[in-house]
């Protein structure tokens, strides 16, 4: 018996990382050596401290049971944490809400806030995630370029008076993925004044916070006067603490909006896993050494990568921020035909910035997920392809 799937489940495409990861597959059946740069992940552990709270926690049998929402030792650590990294408070009783992850809040926010029809303005290039939540909720996005010329900062004074008093909702992501830019607080109080204007909740995804370069500080969004009064950060231990699998975020902010999600997550979940969620307190109260460790590793990565392409004749820029390089690709080919060549002649596996939006065509995101010297195994095997 053949069944029809939903009209919402028909209007997901397939990810192109399905796709290149099928590609990376047929070519290690024929026994070509792959570097993957393409997903996102750490391919490190958690540092050892966490670890161990996390065995300490799991064989303890009263840890079973539903957790429900986030406990209270976990959100007064978010706090602690927020004060000491940007001074940045808030009332943990109203103003915090814990998820599996960034990214189930992110999809599930939207259907919080916006119907059937609503305008949601996305960055352009922007995660792959966001489109999905607009698409979830039923609402419309509305691109938001993210260009070379404006520092990849969307100019909100080109977004037509016309969409701006429709929409509900807009995405922003410093330092972001893919492209990885970082915005000022200038930046943040134009986006807390546009949102005013125009009723506008702000969505801000915060999930590289801890992973800025060259001794820069990141900005946190609620940092800004009236930024309570607009939206929403998120942010999530995933990339931080290389937590992953563990699934733990939250979002801070306005309390009307975390209550909304709160309420939607109540009917979605039973928490996150206790174990977790302390190991993931230890993390925000005694990880201050490892994420600066953390930083330089990935700092030490990125010019390295960023050393041995320029010394081959790839003028890639140099990232301020993330696990993320956004490399301008050679005239000539798409980005996607560019990533496939890469695959073919190099057995290097990036991602075509087109697979994050039409304004990411041109380039290609490359990822810092593997150790240095597989980075430089990399950079050779472009080398050697003649591709350059």
């Amino acid at each position: 018996m053949a069944f029809m799937t939903s009209k919402l489940m028909q209007s997901f495409e397939t990810s192109i990382f399905s796709e290149l990861a099928a590609f990376k597959k047929e070519k290690i059946a024929q026994g070509i050596h792959m570097i993957d740069l393409s997903i996102g992940s750490p391919d490190l552990p958690p540092p050892p401290f966490i670890i161990d709270a996390l065995v300490k926690n799991v064989q303890d049998p009263t840890q079973y049971g539903y957790t429900l929402t986030g406990t209270k030792e976990f959100y007064e650590a978010v706090l602690s944490f927020y004060s000491k990294h940007y001074g940045v408070t808030f009332n943990p009783e109203t103003e915090i809400v814990q998820m599996s992850g960034s990214q189930d809040g992110l999809l599930h926010l939207p259907m919080t806030i916006c119907d059937e029809g609503d305008v949601i303005l996305v960055p352009d290039p922007g995660y792959t995630a966001y489109a999905d939540g607009v698409r979830m909720a039923k609402a419309a996005a509305y691109p938001m370029p993210l260009l070379k010329e404006n520092g990849f900062l969307p100019d909100l004074d080109a977004i037509p008076e016309k969409i701006a008093e429709k929409a509900k909702m807009m995405i922003l992501n410093f330092p972001g993925n893919p492209v990885p830019a970082m915005a000022n607080k200038p930046f943040f109080e134009k986006a807390v004044a546009f949102a005013k204007k125009y009723d506008i909740v702000v969505i801000h995804d915060f999930a590289y916070s801890e992973l800025v370069f060259d001794g820069q500080k990141p900005v946190s969004f609620l940092e800004v006067e009236g930024a309570f009064d607009v939206g929403v950060e998120f942010n999530s231990l995933s990339k931080s603490y290389n937590m992953a699998g563990c699934r733990i975020g939250y979002m801070i902010g306005n309390k009307q909006i975390v209550g909304a999600l709160a309420k939607l997550k109540s009917n979605l979940d039973y928490g996150v896993f206790s174990p977790i969620q302390k190991a993931a307190t230890v993390a925000l109260v005694n990880g201050n050494s490892f994420l600066k460790e953390n930083n330089k590793r990935y700092e030490s990565r990125r010019d390295a990568l960023v050393d041995g392409l320029r010394a081959i004749g790839w003028d890639v820029e140099r990232p301020p921020a993330t696990m993320f390089m956004w490399a301008e690709i050679p005239k000539g080919c798409t980005s996607k035909e560019f990533a496939i060549k890469l695959i073919e002649k190099a057995g290097v596996v990036v991602t075509p910035g087109n697979a994050f939006g039409p304004s990411g065509e041109g380039y290609v995101r490359i990822a810092l997920v593997q150790a240095e010297e597989t980075l430089k195994e990399a950079v050779q095997k472009i080398k050697n392809s003649g591709i350059f």
